[in-house]
């Protein structure tokens, strides 16, 4: 049997191929290559280019290739983004994923693992880590989208022969420890990335949005967990179903904490260089604190992080962005 994986070419999607082909599973990726790479998939993978919305492109992928899961990654996801683009991201997040729910569900697919975000929780009441039974209020249109689809899976799975898992990642970060792939779109807001490209000189500054929060240095905190660690729950999640688990709902995170300027005196602390950073107001749609609560994941899936170490993320961030220089500058 083949796992299907949506979004194959971006920074999560393709350390999944990555980690599928590792577990002697085939692998097929659909991706439209919008902000993802052809390079990024590893070779042994079949790739499809195209839209997960065209239907008739995934008859095709279905028809040629006997899947029986799919790991949904492609999607919109920089949140200041959806704030001012509310209806761009309802229709690459939520329209897009009903159309390929819809698909799955005709083609008798019986396995769905779904990139879910931290996101739907919106600003928690208490600042102490989540679990997936708080009420759920996302406050960005991202977060939203991402929570729609939540209910459609759901939905569709009391109605239709279709198990899922919804994993809801907090801040993932990092990169393949064996340098294979890490975050490399250009356009990229993830602070880790960002950070990391100033502290090689390849971005001349970079901004702190908010030193006013209710946290302990005025920065927002969030959990940082790495990419390996993540696409790992996955592999766990896609196991636990086809040995007849039941859907789940369930966090990825490591349950602590960093405030942005913790992370930057990391980076400075890991990389033996200051870092030129200017100070912003607060962007729209970020939470003061959000932490996960790992314990669903860690006790259904059998998950046991393997990289949660924020100076391990760091240096494996670095060295994948000095890796991607160098493979720019022979581009």
């Amino acid at each position: 049997m083949a796992v299907l994986v949506t979004g194959g070419g971006g920074y999560i999607g393709s350390h999944m191929v990555w980690a599928l082909l590792e577990a002697g599973e085939e692998v097929v990726v659909i991706d439209r290559l919008s902000t993802g790479f052809r390079w990024a998939i590893a070779p042994e993978a079949r790739m499809y280019e195209g839209d997960i919305a065209d239907a008739a492109l995934l008859s095709r992928i279905f028809a040629e290739n006997a899947i029986d899961a799919v790991i949904h990654f492609a999607g919109s996801i920089v949140v200041p983004d959806s704030v001012s683009d509310p209806l761009g991201y309802y229709e690459n997040n939520t329209v897009k994923s009903r159309a390929l729910i819809a698909s799955v569900v005709e083609a008798g697919i019986p396995h769905f693992v779904f990139s879910s975000t931290a996101a739907v929780y919106g600003t928690p009441e208490v600042l102490e880590p989540v679990s997936e039974t708080v009420q759920l209020r996302p406050e960005s249109p991202y977060g939203s989208s991402k929570l729609m689809t939540e209910i459609m899976l759901r939905d569709a799975a009391a109605a239709h022969d279709l198990t899922y898992t919804v994993l809801r990642y907090f801040n993932v970060a990092g990169a393949d420890p064996k340098g294979r792939s890490g975050q490399s779109s250009k356009t990229s807001t993830h602070l880790i990335k960002i950070a990391c490209a100033v502290a090689l000189g390849k971005r001349p500054s970079m901004s702190v949005f908010g030193t006013d929060y209710p946290t302990p240095d005025g920065t927002c905190v969030r959990d940082y967990i790495h990419v390996w660690d993540l696409v790992q729950a996955h592999l766990k999640a896609l196991q636990r179903m086809r040995a007849g688990g039941g859907s789940l709902v369930a966090n990825c995170g490591y349950g602590h904490g960093f405030s942005v300027l913790e992370v930057l005196d990391t980076v400075k602390r890991v990389n033996g260089a200051d870092l030129t950073v200017d100070f912003a107001p607060r962007r729209a749609g970020d939470p003061a604190m959000i932490v996960a609560n790992p314990a669903l994941a860690m006790k259904e899936l059998g998950w046991v992080p393997e990289y949660d170490d924020l100076d391990v993320i760091v240096r494996h961030a670095l060295d994948w962005e000095d890796r991607l220089s160098r493979r720019n500058a022979t581009d």
